[in-house]
């Protein structure tokens, strides 16, 4: 008898499950065995008996929670495979974030790859995007509206570096999401060929040397303490709630920018009183979530959390069967 794609993976409150290997990924609530797609806080959380994940995956929680986050963990490569119970388990690069991965179980002649949150533009501080042919996959939709198309990043930066030149008596206050998002916006503006010093604000700097210590070089860096002064026409990142806290009046006259893909929706942008909006996201828009799917042509697709609707149109449209699982407990990262 053949075996369903529900019976390797199906949603339960804690997640999604695989009844034969006894896993969960990305569970919202510690369990007894988890795997871990990527750091962030609505896909790693602290408790679990058992992690696996990639080693800078596992990194970074252990930089959050502390080193004794869960009973045991285990690091597992990008590409190798092992088998837990009658699943066999491997990860791809999924381009999010450092570390950042999808899950593939493979079971009775079936592959389910739960992506996680995933972009398919080059992103200096991770590995790309790794398609894996799969009967079903499983994406995100944090952007799945056609009116999510994101601007090249160089475009963003470049406006980032024209503002610093039309305004240098002033602060340039970039609120940048502490994991992937600030890194990523460094490596940019490097590879830009900004060279000066850049500010940070303590929040960052852990993370900034774990992504040095994997080999993401990030220049010079320095903590954003000191005069008003020191500050004119220099460039300052900083966590969202810094940027909207006390500790933002330092700065001479900033110019308040903000790094999100959500920085395309103009109310955003006024909400939090954001002069310069950047519209860089670690999350695929409409045209790489689609262009995905296309590619892939898996057999089915779920949706776990986003624009649902949308999405699930157009794969019928374009004979994919497909269904949103209303995952609880991911956020559509404000900051991203």
């Amino acid at each position: 008898m053949s075996i369903r794609p529900d019976q390797i993976l199906h949603p339960r409150p804690e997640g999604l499950w695989c009844p034969e290997g006894r896993f969960f990924i990305d569970p919202s609530q510690p369990v007894d065995r988890a795997v871990v797609t990527h750091g962030h806080a609505d896909h790693a959380r602290a408790g679990h008996g058992a992690v696996l994940a990639t080693a800078e995956t596992l990194a970074i929680m252990a930089e959050r929670y502390g080193p004794d986050f869960a009973g045991t963990t285990q690091a597992l490569p990008y590409g190798e495979r092992i088998r837990i119970g009658q699943a066999e388990v491997s990860l791809a690069p999924a381009g999010h974030v450092l570390g950042s991965a999808q899950a593939t179980v493979r079971q009775d002649g079936l592959t389910i790859t739960a992506s996680g949150d995933y972009k398919r533009r080059r992103d200096p501080t991770c590995a790309p995007f790794e398609p894996v042919p799969s009967d079903v996959f499983i994406t995100e939709a944090t952007f799945g509206l056609p009116v999510f198309r994101h601007p090249p990043d160089g475009q963003e930066i470049e406006r980032l570096l024209r503002s610093v030149a039309q305004f240098p008596e002033r602060a340039h206050l970039v609120g940048a999401y502490a994991l992937g998002k600030a890194q990523r916006i460094i490596r940019l503006l490097r590879e830009a060929g900004y060279d000066e010093t850049i500010y940070v604000h303590g929040a960052l700097e852990r993370l900034n040397r774990l992504y040095e210590h994997f080999g993401v070089r990030l220049g010079r860096l320095e903590a954003a303490t000191g005069s008003k002064a020191d500050f004119a026409g220099r460039i300052v990142i900083a966590p969202p709630s810094a940027v909207a806290d006390r500790w933002s009046r330092r700065f001479p006259d900033p110019v308040v920018a903000f790094a999100s893909g959500w920085m395309s929706v103009r109310a955003r942008a006024r909400q939090r009183g954001v002069e310069l909006p950047l519209i860089l996201s670690d999350h695929a828009d409409w045209d790489e979530l689609t262009n995905t799917l296309t590619e892939l042509s898996p057999s089915e697709v779920w949706i776990t959390h986003g624009r649902d609707d949308a999405l699930r149109r157009w794969a019928e449209l374009n004979g994919l069967k497909a269904r949103a699982l209303h995952l609880v407990g991911y956020e559509d990262e404000d900051d991203d």
